[in-house]
């Protein structure tokens, strides 16, 4: 009676054995064809081709090993700056002198911090993006389309993204007088420099060319950003904390945000592969980049813009706001899956990613909506 049942059983798994046998047969195919023909090769070349692999193994060690270890990640980071011992904003002039003694002025805390991100992004760790041996992807497929190896990347460019934006309101409008004075030509320096490709390295190929890398110009922004703060220290810049450059700016970064929470619910909504989805790890990755900019940065606006939010009373609301920011920088699953939202086995981390991403917009453009009263 119970032969058929378990000739079916050893049937099954017979099935299964031959099936891994013919997976691992697959994979091991082009390393067993190149070991014969390594082995039949004359000595030159077998240590000419030797060397190649053994420089390739720790190229990409060290690859492995640079998008793996971050330094400087910390979610708690604003507290080092102490911004709540700040008590009066960006340009305020501490000191007044009819000797001749130059005027001491606040320096700006979103500069401050701005800088310390590009410094993390670029000294501290090394730039992803720009690597020879990412932008080869595994085997020609970019990296971002596989589960692997593109996490760091990802949250660097959110970073980025929130560096960039900074930069261009600086010059733009918080570092000038409206109407009545010029461009920052340090602010500009750097905005330039962080308008640079993310991805040059030393050698281009289309077009050939030796261009400066990524790394190299990020770190002139970091330059001209330190530049600008001493300059304001010495009252030789302007810093204009009116409300309403305040408020063009929450408007900058609520549909900055707004476009990345459009994609993580595009991703959402379309792709339910779960823990097997590839590019779901660089989708929240790029949003948690954002989410850790604009912590650092709306904390230090705090700051910088301290007599406008106490003068339109929305201390408690940006309070509300930045806890928004920092609750969300609570989630990092080892593993990125995009689920069904009604899954119980496989979660959804896209969408949980965005429902604090919205929630944080939401008090981002409360605290907008009051300063425009």
């Amino acid at each position: 009676m119970l032969d058929p049942i378990i000739a079916f059983i050893q049937g099954i798994f017979s099935a299964i054995g031959r099936g891994v046998g013919i997976v691992i047969a697959w994979i091991l195919f082009p390393f067993l064809s190149a070991s014969r023909w390594y082995a039949s090769r004359g000595a030159i070349l077998k240590i000419v081709v030797g060397a190649i692999v053994v420089l390739l193994m720790v190229a990409y060690g060290f690859f492995i090993y640079q998008t793996q270890v971050w330094y400087g990640f910390d979610p708690d980071y604003v507290a080092k700056y102490k911004l709540e011992q700040r008590k009066n904003p960006a340009g305020f002039e501490l000191t007044k002198s009819d000797t001749g003694t130059p005027l001491t002025c606040t320096t700006s805390a979103i500069v401050e911090v701005t800088a310390d991100l590009i410094d993390m992004e670029v000294n501290q760790n090394t730039w992803i993006s720009s690597s020879p041996l990412y932008k080869m992807g595994l085997f020609g497929m970019d990296w971002d389309n596989t589960p692997w190896l593109d996490n760091k990347a990802s949250f660097q460019r959110g970073v980025n993204q929130t560096i960039r934006r900074t930069s261009v309101e600086l010059v733009e409008a918080l570092a000038r007088v409206r109407g009545t004075s010029g461009i920052n030509r340090t602010l500009q320096t750097a905005r330039e420099a962080m308008q640079y490709s993310e991805s040059a390295w030393y050698i281009n190929f289309s077009p050939f060319g030796f261009p400066p890398t990524s790394q190299s110009t990020y770190r002139t922004a970091i330059t001209e950003l330190r530049k600008f703060n001493t300059e304001l220290a010495s009252c030789q810049a302007t810093f204009d904390g009116r409300a309403d450059n305040l408020l063009e700016f929450l408007d900058r970064i609520a549909n900055d945000l707004g476009s990345t929470s459009a994609i993580l619910r595009e991703r959402s909504e379309n792709y339910n592969a779960g823990w097997f989805d590839t590019r779901a790890d660089d989708r929240f990755w790029f949003a948690y980049g954002q989410l850790y900019g604009y912590y650092g940065i709306l904390s230090a606006a705090r700051t910088d813009f301290s007599g406008t939010i106490a003068e339109k009373n929305v201390g408690a609301l940006w309070t509300g706001m930045l806890a928004q920011f920092r609750a969300a920088l609570n989630i990092q699953p080892a593993i990125i899956s995009n689920g069904r939202e009604d899954g119980w086995i496989m979660p959804t981390h896209l969408a949980t990613q965005g429902f604090y991403i919205l929630r944080a917009r939401s008090n981002l453009i409360e605290v907008r909506d009051v300063l425009d009263r």
